[in-house]
């Protein structure tokens, strides 16, 4: 299965300080159809405005991550971090049985930034946070893993068993993801024409992938992308002793 959703059919909203595309079900847009892809549960593509953002308010049982793409933003949280995010950093919040924080834009441009959030493999973890820097030149024609629950190195960590990548093309290069058996692939086209297991994807389109063989992502432009790569979430129900058959009651 690859679902295409084009860039005119994500859900806009513009409260002024903010502008923010989100992608699935969030805050005052709700589509049953649109709830999460597997464990990838929100991906909001947000501008703030100079001198606003985010006050202090409430987060658990998920794995917040942010990639700044331009200009920056300022964190506090409960935890008792107080930080800068800039383009190139990525951050991870996981919030666990519960965490305040508050973001705003004290720049005097505007931030544009990617907010993730992933449910976690294991409830009721204790509130951890983590920050890392990656230069353009590390995703240059590669997949370059931002943060992940699978052990990459040097990516920040979180705690499901998926990967974030940031990744730029130049025209006619590739990139793939050879081992996807039971799991979902999203892609996010930050800039750029690339072609998609045949499909040719614009600018801000993205890509919902569930399928066993290789996927190969190739660039018909120079062109600049997000993939995760997530459990798929299938199998919830009766598991297989259930399956095999009635049982008498006792």
């Amino acid at each position: 299965m690859i679902d295409i959703i084009r860039a005119l059919d994500r859900h806009f909203s513009d409260f002024g300080w903010l502008q923010t595309y989100w992608l699935f079900s969030f805050s005052s847009y709700y589509d049953p159809r649109n709830i999460q892809f597997g464990a990838l549960r929100v991906f909001n593509d947000d501008v703030v405005q100079p001198g606003k953002g985010f006050p202090t308010h409430p987060h658990e049982e998920m794995e917040i991550v942010t990639i700044v793409l331009d200009g920056e933003m300022t964190h506090e949280d409960s935890m008792g971090n107080k930080t800068v995010i800039r383009a190139g950093d990525v951050q991870r919040m996981s919030a666990g049985t519960g965490l305040t924080h508050s973001e705003f834009n004290r720049a005097d441009k505007p931030v544009h930034f990617y907010q993730i959030w992933i449910f976690p493999d294991t409830a009721g973890l204790k509130p951890s946070y983590d920050q890392r820097h990656f230069e353009p030149d590390q995703w240059q024609d590669r997949l370059l893993a931002v943060a992940s629950g699978q052990g990459m190195e040097g990516a920040a960590t979180f705690h499901t068993d998926a990967t974030i990548y940031r990744c730029s093309l130049d025209e006619g290069k590739t990139v793939a993801l050879d081992d996807i058996q039971g799991r979902r692939i999203f892609v996010y086209l930050t800039s750029g024409r690339l072609v998609v297991h045949g499909h040719v994807i614009e600018k801000n389109d993205q890509v919902r992938i569930d399928m066993d063989e290789p996927l190969v992502l190739k660039a018909l432009t120079p062109a600049e992308f997000i993939v995760i790569d997530v459990p798929s979430c299938k199998g919830y129900g009766y598991d297989a002793q259930t399956l095999r058959g009635a049982r008498d009651m006792a």
